[in-house]
Formats: C-alpha cells, structure tokens, sequence
C-alpha cells in the first residue's frame, strides 16, 4: 500500500532537515550553518567572494557551500538561502500573514529569530531580528497562540522556562515552569528536550514532557491540571524521540474534544546503552487521552514495531501517518540501528486492533535528523537523515542522506480519479483577506458523480516540523450548511468557520473537500480575526 518516489537524488538536505511550508507551496529546510561541505556549491559566498573549484581551501569551506533551501515543489527545484546564524535543533511557527518565524539554535544562533517571508519573485531570503531572545533555546518548542499573533516557547537544554516571541517590550523576560525540571532526565540526555506542545480548546497548552504532562495556563504562569502519567516504561521525548499529534476536531461538539496520541520513544536507559554500543529496542506503545473534560485516563495500544524518532502527521482523510525512525537505540550521533523502513497508517476511529495497516517498506533509511511534511497536492515529502556530526558520505553504516522522496498514499491512485473533488475555488463572501472565525465561506468544486453522504471538509495547520515534532498540526473538520449543484456540474458548499481562534489560531490552512475517503487537492485559505 502506498509507494515511494524519488524527486530529488542530489540535494541539500543534509544534517538537519527541518521542514516547513510557506504559502508559496514551497518548502523550506535549513540545516546547520555547518563549517563542512554539503554538495551543493556556490559560486560565490554570501559576502561576496568568489568560491574556486580550483582551490583546496575553497572546496573544504563550509561558507562556499550552501545549507538552507528553498525547495519548489511543482518544479521539482530547489533554491539556496542564506543562514546568518545557526538553527541547528531549532523551532518555528508561521504567523498569521505566513511568515515563518524560526527560534533559537545551536551556539550564536540558540538566542536568535529568524523571518522568512514568502514573496513571489524567488528572490525572499531569510532575515534575523535585532531582538534576542531571554534564554537559549537549543531543542525547544513553539506554539502559536490565539491573540496577537504571538508564539510561546517552550524548554530547550537546559532551560527549565518558557517566554513569548515576537516580544513586545525589550526588557520581557522569561519564565520559570519547574515542570520542565522535575521531568529532566540528568543522566539520560534530558528525555524532556522538543515537549510536546497541544493548544487545547478553551485556550490553555497541553505540555507532554518524558512521560508526563500538565494543561498550563500561559497567561496567568499556572499549571491547571496534572495528568495521569502515560503507563509502561521508556520516556517519549528528545533524545527517547516519540511523537505526538492531536486527533482531528470535529464540528460535531464544536471543536471542544480535544484527545492527545503519542507513540513509540526509547527504553529506559537507551541513551547510555547507546553511548556504550548497545542499541535498546524501542518502544512500541502509544497511549490517547482526552484533555478536555473531567475525565482523563490513557488507552494504550501497540504500533505493529517498535520505534523511535519517527514522524506522526495528520493525513487529509483524518487518519494518521507514522513513518521514517528506528526500531532500537535513540536519537544522537549513532545512537541507533535497524531503521524503520515501513511506514505505518493508523485509523482513529476503527476499533483497537483494527487501527494499524502496515504500508510499503522504503529502501531509505530516515533515522536521526529526517523529517516528513504533508503537501498540498496530498503526497508526502520525506527528506533527511544523518546521525553523524558532519556530513559523512562513506565509511559509516548510515551516511549523510541527500535524496528527496514523496510517498504517494494509496488515495492518490488514479482508480479513484472518478470520486475526487476536483478544481477546487474559495468564495470568501466580499471579505478578500479570508474568512472570519464562526462565518460562513463557499467553496466550489466539480466532481464526476453524485457525492456519497461522507463527504468531509477539512482545514489543516501545515507544521514546523523537526526532530520527530510537528509543531502547530491540527486538523479540523468543518459544518456544510448546505450543498447544491448547477447545470454544468458545478458544486458549491456553505461551510462555516471555526469558532474561534483557540480552536484553529490566525493563519493559513490548507483546506480539503474528500469525497469517499479520496481527497481533493488542496487549496490555501486564511483565517482571520474579523
């Protein structure tokens, strides 16, 4: 089920591979601003200067070589970007024009903001803010909030806290969360580092760090509620390297269930077996828990393996991808062994033991430092991987990994053409900057037949999505007031808005007609404050 294709064999995408869309249906992907070569060489460096093929100072310098692309994805291209200080285990959020704000980093860079903003003309590039941030955020994360387009974020080595960014005023601070302590492994690389972040529906974060968690009220520096912690052994986080995503909310209660799924991570001690040589199986367990209510407790359930450093993203038929990782040892410099090449598809809403279906092995191994993005043409982008601390392209049992893949899941097929809504167009009402939260909005589209009674429409947060973590993902299914069709075929449905923005925060969506389970293409739409 499902198969893999190759789009890219010799490409940038080197040690970090950090993936995020812009608006453009472009990607993006910096790595380490890295003293080694990668293969893709300039001709002249950012200052200037030229870069010789003929001299052996210039092959061996970092700075002759590029380490951030863009990545165009109807062309198959990809362009180089200019990295001013180094995002190596960074984190970002898109802000609701869709600019991409990327946060903290390795050395220098672990106090900097960096901005990409989209434009049309190929020539955007990344720029860095004047403003540092309070602390160092190396393996942090990000959350983008419902007021004031802001973001907060989260940990990171050695910082037990948390602040806002953009910031408002110069001399805001940072604040201490002791969760972030009382859950540090000392001796086990942190298990804490990249926490899970959850924007809940009544506004408040769900914080998932090594095996526990809390429902934290940002604005008032408040912990809530303590949630049971997530049972059996291992921990979940960096360097353990689960995943987590928030199942689809749906219309049907008004988007207020909100229920959390995390699977895979490391045993317990994996990080020192690793160092030692000894590579620990990993986890096979995942465990959901509703947040919301009163009610908390986690079901638990096995993925068909093991598995460790994986990537969990929220497909448009509302089903869930988990694909690239390792079924023993951990994150880290060779930390791990046995890749995980078999993607796996899991159903919500089948019964336990039901929910898993096993797709076509990839031949690639995407282990530490890969990454995977849902596009909007419904494929999925798999890119990255190395678990070595330059780039290595011999003499090592995982070497750098350059290749670009698409999986192309099995709605994608085109026996089922003569169900997929097709040409899809947004009529935002006489609002042309987007839809606001609780209204109504078009959508029209052409399909081959008349349209079964599951016809579902969905909005989808493209995520910042790094080191097993989909920061921002979130799915939403959408009321159809109602659906008519014109003599030439032609089928427009009323859909109304989310609510609010606790629900679905400002910003660009991707929005889905599916049909029978095979989905559109997808279309950009924004949704604004009115």
């Amino acid at each position: 089920m499902g198969r893999n294709t190759c789009l890219f064999c010799l490409s940038i995408h080197a040690i970090f591979a950090l993936l995020h869309f812009v608006v453009s249906d472009a990607v993006k992907s910096p790595a380490a601003k890295s003293p080694s070569p990668s293969q893709y060489r300039l001709h002249q460096r950012y200052n200037g200067s030229q870069c010789s093929t003929r001299s052996r100072n210039d092959l061996k310098d970092g700075t002759c070589y590029a380490h951030s692309v863009e990545y165009e994805i109807q062309g198959n291209n990809i362009r180089p970007l200019r990295l001013v200080s180094d995002p190596w285990c960074s984190s970002g959020s898109f802000l609701g024009n869709g600019t991409l704000m990327q946060i903290g980093g390795h050395g220098r860079g672990s106090k900097r903001v960096r901005y990409f903003r989209p434009c049309g003309n190929h020539q955007c590039n990344w720029q860095q803010s004047t403003r540092s941030l309070s602390d160092s955020r190396w393996y942090a994360s990000n959350q983008l909030l419902p007021q004031h387009d802001r973001v907060i974020v989260v940990g990171g080595r050695n910082a037990h806290s948390y602040e806002f960014v953009p910031k408002l005023h110069c001399q805001d601070k940072s604040f201490n969360l002791p969760f972030l302590h009382d859950t540090n492994d000392a001796h086990g690389g942190g298990n804490n580092l990249y926490p899970f972040l959850h924007l809940s529906s009544d506004g408040n974060l769900f914080i998932f760090a090594n095996r526990d968690s809390i429902l934290f009220n940002y604005r008032r520096n408040r912990v809530i509620k303590s949630f049971p912690r997530i049972p059996g052994g291992g921990s979940r986080n960096y360097p353990s390297s689960g995943s987590s995503v928030i199942l689809p909310l749906d219309h049907s209660d008004k988007f207020q269930k909100v229920e959390v799924m995390v699977c895979g991570g490391a045993a317990s001690g994996a990080y020192e077996a690793a160092e030692g040589g000894r590579f620990l199986r990993a986890l096979n367990s995942c465990g959901r828990m509703v947040i919301t209510g009163n009610i908390h407790k986690w079901s638990m359930e096995n993925m068909p393996g093991p598995r460790t450093m994986h990537d969990m993203l929220i497909l448009p038929t509302g089903h869930i991808l988990i694909i690239n990782g390792a079924k023993r040892g951990c994150a880290g410099w060779q930390n791990a062994a046995s890749p995980s090449l078999e993607p796996y598809l899991y159903n919500p809403k089948k019964a336990v033991g039901e929910r898993f279906t096993v797709l076509k092995a990839t031949k690639i191994a995407r282990m530490y430092h890969s990454s995977a993005l849902l596009l909007p043409n419904g494929r999925v982008l798999v890119a990255g991987g190395n678990p070595n601390n330059k780039y290595t392209f011999s003499k090592v049992a995982y070497p750098t990994e350059l290749r670009l893949q698409a999986l192309v899941p099995d709605y994608m097929d085109r026996q089922f053409n003569h169900l997929r809504p097709r040409n899809l167009t947004v009529d935002y009402g006489g609002n042309s900057s987007g839809v606001a939260y609780g209204k109504q909005f078009t959508v029209h589209f052409m399909l081959g037949r008349r349209p079964g009674k599951d016809v579902e429409y969905s909005v989808y947060a493209p995520p910042f999505t790094t080191h097993s973590n989909s920061m921002n993902q979130r799915l939403l299914k959408l009321r159809c007031q109602r659906m008519r069709r014109d003599a030439g075929g032609l089928r427009s449905a009323v859909l109304e808005a989310p609510p609010s923005p606790n629900v679905a925060p400002p910003g660009y969506y991707l929005l889905t007609v599916v049909n029978a389970g095979i989905p559109s293409l997808s279309k950009w739409i924004t949704l604004i404050n009115a």
